[in-house]
């Protein structure tokens, strides 16, 4: 691939070892599932995230570091799993507010399949050697499928009369993508088969898909994924049929910035005030922690001070209400309420009822 090919860090250390940095999550995930023995004759579903390297001419949405979320499953060869990999990313954009996704799908077959269609596939684009570009003359014979993916505008032509894989593949993966289509038709997926789709990595088979926006420029593909089924015995593990996908965070966090997302309100929505000794921090600590088990918002003032600096921290907060805990609520066991946004007379709120009074008053899905 062109990765392996002219993209990767690698340079010798100290002691002579070659080293080099990961372009991508899938191997390094799948090399360690091999050495701990996570992988062999059982189901498992993993995730990772951190920095990878390429070197590769920086632009925009294209960085020689930046940083990727994955899922891999593994054992399980059905197609089911790559549905489910498919609505946990849709899920996903719906959650942080991302709008404009396309999602674009095909199937590359079994290696068999795809090795009868590169003997095709390369006899055409001989026929039409010299009006090839530099990079599909080079892919001509480390990768062909790749000159599919060419976005230089003199080959679009030659990219279009091209075979089709689709005529060449088998009848299971056929079967396969016939089934993974109907699984995201049920789940009200909209998406479209792009026959052209092709990944940059060759260890695909069967699935592959990609999440892309048309507000990145050429840089557009914010999460790319498919199947892989013989990259674990590749990597010298027991053959283990197994799917994922990797998200870019730097094109993420770019197109949420395009489309203005506010992030998440991490804000408190209820502030607690102590004013006492050490019986009222007592309470205030053991409240804090009930209602953040009721999935409350809250922030604990520590460190004392007047009622009226503890106030002005409760509202500088962001938090709706304040809680006051001091010597009198201990006696009469409630704490005294006080609504920061609205004008409401104060009111006492019996301790045991905190967590259900707040869950009432906050609907516990008031989390904007």
């Amino acid at each position: 691939t062109d990765i392996v090919e002219k993209e990767m860090y690698t340079f010798e250390d100290r002691n002579g070892d070659s080293l080099t940095l990961r372009p991508e999550g899938t191997a390094g995930c799948v090399r360690a599932g091999v050495e701990n023995g996570l992988l062999y004759n059982q189901v498992q579903r993993l995730w990772y995230a951190g920095p990878m390297f390429r070197h590769e001419r920086p632009q925009k949405g294209r960085y020689r570091q930046f940083h990727q979320i994955g899922v891999e499953a593994f054992g399980m060869s059905s197609p089911d799993v790559d549905a489910e990999l498919i609505l946990m990313s849709a899920r996903l954009w719906h959650a942080l507010g991302i709008r404009g996704l396309e999602l674009q799908i095909n199937t590359l077959g079994t290696p068999a399949a795809r090795a009868a269609y590169r003997q095709v596939l390369v006899e055409y684009l001989r026929s039409h050697v010299d009006q090839l570009d530099d990079d599909s003359r080079r892919r001509l014979d480390m990768n062909p499928l790749r000159v599919l993916d060419s976005k230089h505008p003199a080959m679009q032509d030659i990219i279009a009369a091209a075979p089709s894989l689709q005529d060449h593949l088998d009848a299971e993966s056929v079967e396969h993508f016939a089934a993974l289509r109907h699984y995201l038709d049920s789940a009200k997926i909209s998406y479209r088969v792009n026959p052209r789709l092709v990944r940059g990595l060759d260890y695909y088979t069967r699935t592959v898909f990609e999440w892309v926006t048309t507000e990145l420029g050429a840089q557009g593909t914010i999460c790319a994924g498919g199947r892989y089924d013989g990259l674990v015995e590749q990597l010298g593990g027991q053959s283990t049929p197994a799917a994922g996908f990797a998200i870019g965070l730097e094109r993420l966090v770019e197109l949420a910035l395009l489309q203005q997302l506010t992030g998440a309100n991490v804000s408190p929505q209820v502030y607690i005030a102590v004013l006492g000794g050490s019986e009222a921090v007592r309470e205030g600590l053991g409240q804090a922690e009930r209602l953040r088990d009721s999935g409350i918002r809250i922030e604990l003032n520590c460190g004392g001070g007047s009622l009226k600096s503890q106030l002005k921290r409760a509202d500088r907060s962001g938090a709706y209400y304040a809680l006051l805990i001091g010597d009198d609520e201990l006696t009469r066991r409630a704490a005294t309420l006080k609504n920061l946004r609205a004008e409401e007379p104060q009111q006492p709120v019996e301790f045991d009822r905190l967590p259900e009074y707040f869950r009432d008053r906050l609907a516990v899905g008031d989390k904007s």
